[in-house]
């Protein structure tokens, strides 16, 4: 109900907003005193005057404590000046957030002994001088002021933490992700199981005095003390189930949100009834669900489009506007595979191309590259698209070596690939209609990348690479030996092209053992 008036005072009183609120809020505590001693005018009968000079003391030393409370809450707040005056960071919301959101704790800790130094005891012998008639009329209305004192602390504490909602909710939105806040608030259970019994005690004086035929302070010292025994226990169990009542949703939605955090999207919480928890669990069920599919179809999603295109498709959607960037083209094919399909059962080609394809797609991934497109026996690789690299060539040239290597190492029945590497600017983006889409990469390099492959069944190397690929190397991949320029499909001018002299050794080696190894 006052949400809606705190954030319009926010809004127009800004970084004065703290500070001006404790100021309006703090004075609640006059009129509490001041029903405090009407209360008084319960159980003990006092003239006009002196109920009046009761009051005035009472509320000029309420005054002073107000002030002490005050000085202590504008030093407590410090720490988010800078937040308030327009810092507004990461840096500077956190200590803002810890010091707004603990200001009523941090009262309470700092200035737990103000009402009692400067309300209670004082107003206590005050008012045992005036109506009192020794030390346990002292003790009876000392115990009737430790109620109204009880009374008007947790009235200031809700109020405070009311009031400092709307910028605490500010604040929030520039904290990092992850942030340390600390243990800056009351547990719920301990503001239940403390603040129904001071209720509860209060409403008992209350009561006692009104139906009290013999008004003393012998009454209000047997109405606290029953008061209290009776907060304390019959309704402390009351009040303990009410805890629990509330807390058990609670604590199973906290329980869930870890596992959630936790990456366990088949969580869900059980709905104990349609009140305010109950449709707070179902909302959260329907929540992780809805997670749960969402992660089912990013899952999917990736198994068919690479994961690192599958993320920026989710970030920017599913069109993606063509872009020309320099990027490497990796293109890999099996050879004489034809004619192993002809010879092979469907299922037997299928198998054999999985199987080819696992050993690969890993190794582009972990060079960086993505596998941009199948074409039966044939894969192409991209390095610098989507994610743009500025060691495309590196990395190509890398996975292109630990290619060939592995394919030699893992395929003892003869099975050879040829690898063509190429760099250039393309265009990378969606094509597409009908509602079928595509992220690929367009151009001339990716062309060339396809005859360079092409060429390595006339040279006979596993890996052949561009001169425009080798000019862009930073690493050192050891020798590369030039090979006659050769008339590329589609290209009218002869290109450039080299094989790595490391693959052409270990090629030897591996010839020579096995000559060896027949022997």
């Amino acid at each position: 109900m006052l949400r809606s008036p705190l954030q319009r005072a926010y809004a127009r009183l800004g970084p004065r907003y703290p500070r001006a609120v404790l100021a309006l809020a703090f004075p609640i505590a006059m009129f509490v005193v001041a029903v405090g001693v009407l209360l008084l005018n319960l159980y003990v009968t006092m003239s006009l005057a002196t109920f009046w000079r009761l009051l005035a003391v009472a509320e000029g030393l309420v005054i002073v404590e107000i002030a002490a409370a005050l000085w202590l809450a504008f030093r407590l707040i410090r720490p988010a000046d800078r937040w308030l005056a327009g810092e507004r960071t990461p840096e500077t919301a956190v200590p803002a957030w810890r010091a707004i959101a603990g200001l009523q704790i941090d009262l309470l800790r700092f200035g737990r002994g103000l009402p009692a130094l400067f309300n209670t005891i004082p107003i206590s012998i005050y008012v045992t001088l005036e109506v009192g008639h020794g030390f346990l009329s002292f003790l009876a209305i000392a115990a009737g002021a430790a109620v109204v004192l009880a009374y008007s602390v947790f009235l200031r504490f809700f109020v405070t933490e009311l009031s400092m909602r709307p910028l605490l909710a500010d604040i929030s939105r520039d904290l990092p992700d992850g942030a340390d806040l600390g243990d800056r608030s009351l547990p719920l259970r301990v503001k239940l199981l403390v603040a129904l019994p001071v209720i509860n005690v209060v409403t008992g004086v209350v009561v006692a005095g009104l139906a009290s035929d013999d008004p003393s302070l012998r009454a209000l010292g047997v109405g606290v003390l029953g008061a209290i025994v009776v907060a304390f226990t019959i309704s402390f169990e009351l009040s303990a189930l009410l805890s629990r009542s509330l807390l058990a949703p609670l604590q199973d939605l906290r329980k869930g949100t870890e596992r959630v955090t936790a990456g366990d999207l088949r969580v869900r919480v059980p709905v104990l009834g349609t009140d305010e928890t109950g449709r707070l669990a179902e909302s959260f069920n329907q929540m992780v669900a809805g997670l749960e599919e969402r992660e089912r179809l990013h899952e999917a999603f990736g198994a068919f489009v690479d994961p690192q295109l599958a993320e920026r498709v989710l970030e920017e959607g599913t069109v993606l506007e063509g872009e020309e960037v320099e990027v490497t083209v990796l293109f890999v094919d099996i050879r004489e595979f034809t004619a192993f399909a002809e010879r092979a059962s469907a299922a037997e080609v299928v198998t054999e191309l999985n199987a080819f394809y696992e050993l690969v797609v890993p190794v582009l991934v972990r060079h960086g590259g993505h596998a941009n497109k199948f074409v039966g026996d044939g894969l192409l690789g991209v390095f610098g698209a989507p994610e743009l690299r500025e060691d495309h060539a590196d990395r190509a040239v890398a996975a292109a070596l630990e290619l060939a290597t592995l394919i030699r190492e893992s395929y003892a029945n003869g099975l050879r690939a040829g690898i063509g590497v190429n760099s250039g600017l393309v265009v990378a983006g969606t094509i597409g209609g009908g509602g079928r889409l595509e992220f690929t990469v367009i151009g001339d390099a990716v062309n060339t990348a396809a005859r360079v492959e092409q060429a390595t069944r006339v040279t006979g190397d596993d890996v052949l690479i561009t001169e425009a690929t080798r000019c862009l190397l930073t690493r050192d991949f050891g020798e590369f030996e030039p090979r006659q320029r050769i008339e590329l499909k589609g290209k009218r001018e002869a290109v450039h092209l080299h094989a790595p002299a490391a693959l052409m050794t270990a090629a030897v080696e591996a010839g020579e053992s096995a000559v060896a190894g027949a022997y």
